[in-house]
C-alpha cells in the first residue's frame, strides 16, 4: 500500500513540475494607446485573429526604435515607458526561437491621443517602386517623382523613419514570407 501510494505521489509531482514549463513565444504583437498614461503606448501580445493572449506573462526582449528594451508582460500587455510628445513611427521587434517579428508603426498625435497605424512593408517598398515606375514610364514626370520621392523621405526622417530603419522593416517583412 505505500508503495503504491509512494508512486502515485511520484507521478503527481512530475506532472505538476512539467506543467510550469510550458514556454511561450510572442509571434504576434500590436502596439496601442496606453489607457493608463497620456502619451505613451503599450504593446500587446495577440493571436493571429488580434485577441489578445492573456497568458503571456513575464519579461521579454524587445528592441523598440533600435534601442534593447526589456518588457514585463501582465496578462498579454506590457507598456512602454517613454512619452511620446509628437507624430512619430515605432519599430518594434522581438526575437525569440521562432524568429524575428517586427512591426512597424505610425503614431498620429492629436490632441492628447495617440493612434497608432500599422504601416506594411509591402506599402513601404510599393510608394518608391510606384513613383519609380512612373518616372520611367512617363519622361514628363520625372521631376514630379522626384519631387514626391523627396517629400516621401523628408517626412519619414522628419518623424523617425530613418533609413536603416526603413530597408530593416522591408527586410523582416520579405524574411516573413520564407
Amino acid at each position: 500500500m505505500k508503495k503504491i501510494f509512494l508512486f502515485f505521489c511520484l507521478t503527481l509531482s512530475t506532472a505538476f513540475a512539467f506543467a510550469d514549463t510550458v514556454n511561450v513565444a510572442i509571434n504576434h504583437f500590436v502596439v496601442k494607446e496606453n489607457p493608463f498614461a497620456a502619451g505613451e503606448v503599450a504593446i500587446v501580445a495577440t493571436d493571429t485573429l488580434g485577441n489578445i493572449r492573456e497568458n503571456v506573462s513575464g519579461v521579454f526582449n524587445f528592441t523598440v526604435n533600435g534601442f534593447q528594451e526589456e518588457m514585463h508582460f501582465d496578462k498579454g500587455t506590457a507598456f512602454y515607458r517613454h512619452k511620446i510628445d509628437q507624430s512619430t513611427f515605432i519599430y518594434a521587434k522581438h526575437q525569440d526561437d521562432n524568429g524575428t517579428h517586427g512591426i512597424l508603426y505610425y503614431i498620429y498625435k492629436h490632441d492628447d491621443k495617440l493612434t497608432p497605424f500599422h504601416i506594411s512593408w509591402i506599402l513601404l517598398l510599393a510608394i518608391p517602386c510606384g513613383l519609380f515606375l512612373i518616372a520611367y514610364m512617363f519622361k514628363r514626370f520625372i521631376i514630379f517623382a522626384v519631387i514626391i520621392f523627396a517629400i516621401f523621405v523628408y517626412f519619414n526622417y522628419h518623424h523617425g523613419l530613418s533609413i536603416p530603419m526603413f530597408f530593416e522593416s522591408i527586410i523582416d517583412g520579405l524574411k516573413s514570407i520564407f
